[in-house]
């Protein structure tokens, strides 16, 4: 019976993952940080948190369809020099808008690869991540790029009603529409179809390879957007902005729920996965702790995570198949004289 608790006990604490480790990051804040329960903290947290939340969004129906984007990071980095080097050449605007145009164009190709020429996702976006990453540094002679205009991404950051700044409520907004999309829409709930049983969800109709570019091309512009918006507020664009960023993006999405394997997610866990991780950086950072060792941390939490979720399904679909097996069992004719 106990070991039959410790597993539900388990269960439920891999399940409401994102919430056990809000409540850590909580206790352990208030804890080493002065006046860590304040707006200006939680404000600050989302502000820092919204450049890996954009990539992390943009991830989440992309893990739903069962499929992985590790060109997020290069994307961001590809924007992000794109935003700012046209900026004396085509006016502000115009280049933020090219730098959105290039996460969306990359996102494509990513489409294209994974879709039509049937390559696995990891193979596909590893090769793009490796592509990119190095015409980023090509087309930047390998150093970042200033903004002629250092005034025009200040108020991205300044205060928005007290609570938020303009880039983490366009954050907020992004991952509302998000959840009324995969949650409200038959094409969100396709969506979780596709992801859970490709081939299935074709069966019935789904065009699963649609859906399935369709979350490339989210993935693309998303990323794209957190290189304008980080390089925008920074005034420069860094050719290797992006490269740490994809451990943290992937571990804020697992932290909300989504699976790896496909087929369960929400972005509103996602928001909740960027504020737990942003609050944990945070604090490692208040702390002193160097950033390379925060990087060691993500890491291993990553890695647990994965591992736990896995191991609670794993149980979980072993105690159903022996569940199905015992219902299975015919019942012999003395069970049946006996129960007469």
């Amino acid at each position: 019976m106990n070991r039959f608790d410790l597993r539900i006990a388990g269960r439920a604490a891999v399940q409401y993952r994102l919430l056990v480790l809000l409540v850590i990051v909580a206790i352990l804040g208030s804890i080493t940080i002065d006046d860590f329960f304040t707006i200006d903290t939680f404000q600050s947290v989302l502000n820092r948190a919204t450049v890996v939340g954009f990539l992390a969004l943009g991830l989440t129906p992309v893990l739903i369809a069962g499929q992985i984007d590790l060109s997020i990071g290069s994307i961001l980095s590809m924007a992000g020099i794109t935003t700012i080097g046209l900026q004396p050449v085509i006016g502000n605007i115009p280049a933020a808008l090219a730098g959105l145009a290039v996460g969306l164009a990359i996102g494509a190709i990513n489409a294209v690869i994974v879709v039509v020429f049937k390559i696995a996702s990891l193979v596909a976006t590893l090769a793009t991540l490796l592509i990119f990453a190095s015409l980023a540094l090509l087309l930047s002679n390998s150093q970042p790029v200033s903004s002629p205009d250092p005034v025009f991404g200040i108020p991205l950051t300044g205060d928005l009603l007290g609570l938020f700044t303009p880039r983490s409520a366009m954050f907020v907004v992004a991952a509302l529409l998000m959840f009324v999309w995969l949650r409200l829409t038959p094409s969100g709930r396709n969506l979780y179809a596709v992801g859970s049983n490709a081939p299935a969800a074709t069966s019935v109709g789904i065009r699963s390879n649609g859906y399935i570019a369709a979350t490339f091309l989210i993935s693309g512009l998303f990323a794209g957007a957190a290189g304008v918006l980080q390089s925008l507020s920074t005034a420069t664009g860094s050719p290797v902005a992006g490269a740490a960023m994809l451990i943290p993006a992937i571990t804020a999405v697992v932290i909300g729920g989504t699976r790896l394997e496909g087929g369960r997610g929400s972005s509103l866990a996602t928001l909740g996965g960027v504020l737990a991780l942003g609050g944990l950086t945070m604090m490692l950072e208040f702390n002193g702790v160097p950033s390379y060792t925060q990087a060691i941390y993500t890491g291993v939490l990553l890695i647990i995570l994965i591992t736990l979720d896995r191991l609670v399904s794993s149980d979980t679909r072993l105690t159903s198949r022996a569940l199905l097996r015992r219902r299975a069992v015919p019942t012999t004719p003395r069970e049946n004289q006996e129960e007469a």
